[in-house]
């Protein structure tokens, strides 16, 4: 009898109920860039969403490739379902775009070298896709940006440097600065381009600027940012030098400072500069400013500032520290750059101003209520996919949609994306999993398994894999909150120390207050496949290394869950080893007290494409085992993302070496439905599954440490299992 299982929205109904009348942005759509591509053309090919605008109508997105040499524009009449409008060629690299009704306005890097900058600045007709006028800009542009009058745009001349050369620092020459070019009803005005002169201002380098992004207030006044020389100025709209202001240095403390895969925020970073790069007005009389940093580190946050330069806020550790609370920390940008802010937006929504921190490296993007701009509110954070660059708002609609211009490519990998949000009534719906209030949770991440507490419905158990080696953890989750909560975490040890060489995949009670704990190995990089036997400290008390019958016929992808039944140890092996039937993977089991090793073949699902196929995890509930089935796609490309189940009573393991019997497999539910729930592309890496004492099934995304991947964590309830 099939188990009654409820889809993902009601959970994300729950969230919402609970809130009355709050409003929060939730995603409700994503668009792939490739979906722009034409028919024949090549789906592999790199693209991207960097800098993003909307027709002045709100209904027509459009955003720069680079990688294509095309901007891209999408239909979004129906927020939920954007269609595409296809690619655009401008004869270069586009770097930013302004709208101005249908007109776009596209900067277009036409650089023959770092030394010989060049680029023009197309106008395009967003109804017909007809470049209509290209102007010379005399230099390599990077930003554009519209005053709010429609009288003049305001171009970034970055002339960017070699980072190669000269150790990629500045001056390298020839030297940046504004282009200021008025528009009459919609027209460029060419001839009337007024060069703003920004050399002599900074004291890093002042003879190479190298201007990185600017805005344009209500006033006519352009903000500008040197990143590189960790400076920023305000120009009046004929270029003139209105403030001259230094970015300054920001001192850290509670911050990760090492890569050596844990994340820990008890360091400290003295006279970091803040070399903004994005910046927002947010006013006639405040921007802001995100400090991405470039050269020299960057003080991972954001910074509201007065138009004469002065510091009204900063955000200090405080952003770095939100992001690792959802699960979003890039621990590979810890000795440097942290979260890395880059990029920053601003609008005001139902009377309230908002501003909108893209983090590039955690994909994700934070929404801050600034009505007191000395006292910002953290309101939620957005997944946004992978390396967000650019964000547009649509206040008239309750709309933003964001450019993340990260491409994996390939069969079945990450592709870069536009996402939509809608501003909407109830909670957010993300965070699904989070450490707030949690002190001794710093970040957290990778969830790779899921176990029950057999005497607490609602209390789970979850590991991180490789992704944190050098801090394997054992998660306390309470699942009786929405989102869920990490309560708490204990450090796998050997002999006090944190244990090294451990990809925990699996983890299951051992009914006397401790764990067991599944290690995948890899024994071509001297890293063994294991079973731990763990106190609740998190020490390890016991460890069973896999037998010489199993190893010889390793093919590096292990044991991907364990479950206790009747005393003997059960483990999923992921993918096929040497001795398997193709198509075939072995359930391995363990009886402690004997020292026996035994196994059944379980029969999965064909692969597609050029994926594969295998098992994620495995849970005991009733006289059934339930497990994971899923391929290595995500997006449109995945298709095996499957709960199956086999009768306990064909758990009679054989002889490893010999003949094995096949256990039957039951297909449980599809995932697709769920995992397409929330707007997002489907993840790859569903790992985590478990059953409560109440027979609730429990569910959980491994988000890859933030490498390469979105960063997301979905985690929900299924349902019941009775």
């Amino acid at each position: 009898m099939p188990i009654k299982l409820t889809c993902l929205t009601s959970l994300l109904a729950l969230m919402a109920a609970g809130a009355g009348a709050e409003t929060a942005f939730n995603r409700v759509a994503s668009f792939a860039t490739p979906d722009n591509m034409a028919d024949g053309e090549d789906r592999s090919r790199e693209t991207s969403a960097e800098i993003i605008a909307a027709s002045g109508d709100g209904r027509t997105l459009i955003y720069t490739d680079s990688p294509l040499g095309v901007v891209g524009m999408v239909d979004i009449a129906d927020p939920a379902h954007p269609r595409p409008r296809g690619n655009v060629a401008m004869d270069g690299e586009p770097t930013s775009v302004a709208v101005l009704d249908a007109t776009a306005y596209v900067a277009v890097n036409t650089s023959d070298s770092y030394v010989q900058p060049s680029g023009v600045l197309a106008s395009l007709d967003m109804a017909t896709g007809e470049v209509r006028a290209r102007c010379d800009l005399g230099g390599q542009p990077d930003s554009v940006a519209l005053a709010r009058d429609g009288s003049f745009l305001a171009v970034a001349i970055e002339n960017e440097r070699d980072e190669d050369a000269g150790d990629g620092r500045v001056p390298q020459m020839p030297a940046g600065f504004v282009a200021i070019l008025p528009l009459e009803a919609g027209e460029v005005d060419c001839a009337g381009l007024v060069r703003a002169d920004l050399t002599g201002l900074a004291e890093i380098a002042p003879e190479d600027p190298e201007p990185e992004y600017l805005d344009i207030n209500a006033a006519g006044e352009i903000v500008v940012t040197l990143q590189e020389n960790n400076h920023i100025v305000v120009l009046d709209r004929d270029g003139q030098v209105l403030s001259d202001i230094p970015a300054g240095l920001v001192d850290l403390e509670g911050i990760d400072t090492a890569e050596d895969g844990a994340i820990r925020f008890d360091g400290t970073a003295q006279g970091i500069p803040r070399e903004p790069d994005g910046v927002k007005w947010i006013d006639d009389t405040h921007f802001a400013t995100a400090n991405e940093g470039d050269m020299d580190g960057g003080s991972r946050g954001w910074t509201i500032w007065t138009r004469d330069g002065q510091v009204v806020w900063d955000s200090g550790a405080s952003f770095d520290q939100a992001v690792a609370r959802i699960g979003h920390y890039p621990e590979g940008r810890s000795d440097a750059k942290g979260a890395e802010p880059e990029s920053i937006g601003f609008a005001t929504f139902d009377g309230t101003p908002l501003v909108f921190v893209e983090s590039e490296r955690a994909s994700v993007v934070a929404v801050y209520d600034v009505s007191d701009p000395a006292r910002p509110v953290l309101l939620q954070m957005l997944p946004s996919g992978i390396g967000p660059e650019g964000l547009v708002a649509l206040p008239e609609r309750g709309l933003i949609a964001t450019a993340n211009e990260t491409d994996l490519g390939g069969d079945g990998l990450g592709r870069a994306h536009v996402m939509i949000f809608a501003r909407e009534e109830g909670a957010p719906a993300y965070p699904t999993i989070t450490s707030e209030g949690a002190s001794e949770v710093a970040g957290w991440g990778a969830l790779s398994g899921l176990a029950a507490d057999p005497d607490a419905p609602g209390r789970l158990f979850a590991v991180s894999d490789s992704a944190y080696a050098m801090q394997p953890r054992i998660y306390t989750i309470d699942a009786t909150q929405v989102p869920a909560r990490i309560t708490g975490a204990v450090t796998v040890t050997r002999n006090g120390a944190p244990a090294q060489k451990l990809d925990l995949e699996g983890i299951a009670p051992d009914g006397e207050g401790g764990f067991w704990l599944a290690s995948e190995g890899r024994s071509d990089r001297l890293v063994p496949h294991a079973l731990l036997h763990v106190d609740a400290e998190g020490e390890i008390q016991e460890e069973v290394a896999f037998p010489p019958e199993l190893l010889a016929h390793e093919t590096r992808f292990g044991a991907e869950g364990i479950a206790v039944i009747d005393g003997t140890l059960w483990l999923a092996m992921q993918r096929e080893w040497a001795d398997d039937p193709e198509n075939t993977v072995k359930l391995v089991a363990y009886d402690p007290e004997r020292e026996d090793w035994g196994a059944v073949h379980y029969r999965k699902a064909e692969p597609t494409g050029e994926g594969w196929v295998g098992l994620s995890e495995i849970a005991v509930h009733g006289d059934w085992a339930y497990l994971i089935e899923r391929d290595n796609h995500m997006g449109p490309e995945a298709v095996t993302k499957l709960v199956t189940r086999v009768p306990l009573a064909d758990l009679a393991p054989a002889p490893l070496g010999g003949d094995l019997p096949e256990v039957r497999r039951e297909v449980v539910r599809d995932l697709l439905p769920d995992l397409g729930q929330g707007g997002g592309p489907v993840p790859e890496k569903v790992e985590g599954l478990t059953i409560g004492p109440d027979g609730t099934i429990w569910l959980v995304t491994d988000n890859d440490g933030v490498d390469d991947s979105p960063g997301e964590t979905m985690f929900w309830s299924a349902g019941r299992a009775d």
